[in-house]
């Protein structure tokens, strides 16, 4: 490696709920350190995502998709993401070229209008429009904001990435190595693994759930002498309802969750699981900043 010519750098992603923040992500990576659903409002904190090449250590901030706040959570995640902006060195502007342009463009494109920092316009899902209709797409946005680049890709399917990183790459100053090379995420494991059984409650259960579910991982450890992790969690909803929901009936759904999230959360410790999980309600937790600090979301870190 010749770090004379080592280049470095903090990329924001950013976008509407739901337009593939994740999923490029996960991508880029390599693995899954950002959890997915189609349920918008799926990234609550900022999930950093570490590329280290030969020549360069790319650092994405994977941010909550922007939205208008309805509790104290929803303004926790805006400010997140309003905030990520002035302290990155490039923006990803991500939409969905399914659904075009929307209300929330309309208000990340004001917020970047105060900005110095190169944003590029990164149109996710090509594989799913008329390539007629992705250039019309291009063209309103063009005529929104100067973008340093616009480039169409498709996270899922991988075109055109490599693309993208190439012209992140040459955007980037020369810099320090942040991370160790094989650092993907500078979250720690056990924020990781709540996360991987998030995702797996979010895609089992009904529409009420998703926003008011969070996870606590209450126990982590390796006993001595075992290759098993025992961890145990419990998962917050806010009513009995969502418990009852969450649990299924004689445990069925709760037992299909914990079988989901081991096989991922085994693949990212490289060792066998041993998961317990518990549902407690605690009601309105979202507008109580002391549950909310308690879950991780910590509103002066950022």
């Amino acid at each position: 490696m010749n770090n004379d010519n080592f280049k470095s750098g903090f990329i924001s992603i950013i976008g509407r709920p739901n337009v593939g923040k994740s999923t490029f992500l996960n991508r880029v990576i390599g693995q899954k350190i950002a959890i997915m659903s189609d349920k918008p409002q799926t990234t609550r904190n900022k999930v950093q995502g570490v590329l280290t090449t030969d020549d360069a250590q790319l650092i994405f901030i994977d941010t909550p998709g922007i939205h208008k706040p309805k509790h104290k959570l929803g303004d926790f995640m805006m400010k997140i993401a309003i905030n990520t902006l002035k302290e990155v060195d490039l923006i990803l502007f991500m939409i969905n070229a399914e659904e075009g342009y929307g209300r929330g463009d309309e208000f990340i494109i004001e917020k970047l209008k105060g900005l110095t920092t190169p944003v590029f316009l990164v149109v996710n899902k090509i594989d799913q429009v008329n390539p007629d209709a992705l250039l019309s797409i291009i063209d309103h946005y063009k005529d929104l904001y100067s973008f340093a680049e616009i480039i169409p890709i498709s996270a899922l399917e991988g075109n055109n990435i490599d693309r993208l990183l190439s012209q992140i790459k040459d955007r980037l100053d020369v810099g320090p190595q942040f991370y160790p090379a094989d650092q993907v995420t500078d979250h720690p494991e056990r924020f990781i693994v709540s996360e991987l059984i998030r995702e797996k409650a979010l895609h089992l259960t009904r529409e009420e759930i998703p926003h008011s579910l969070a996870v606590l991982i209450d126990k982590m450890e390796q006993k001595t002498n075992q290759d098993v992790v025992h961890v145990m969690a419990t998962i917050i909803v806010e009513r009995d309802s969502q418990k009852g929901i969450v649990i299924g009936k004689q445990g069925k759904m709760l037992k299909q969750i914990g079988s989901l999230a081991r096989t991922d959360i085994e693949n990212l410790l490289g060792s066998k699981v041993f998961l317990e999980l518990w549902v407690k309600v605690q009601k309105d937790w979202r507008n109580k900043a002391f549950h909310l600090r308690d879950y991780g979301f910590k509103e002066d870190e950022y």
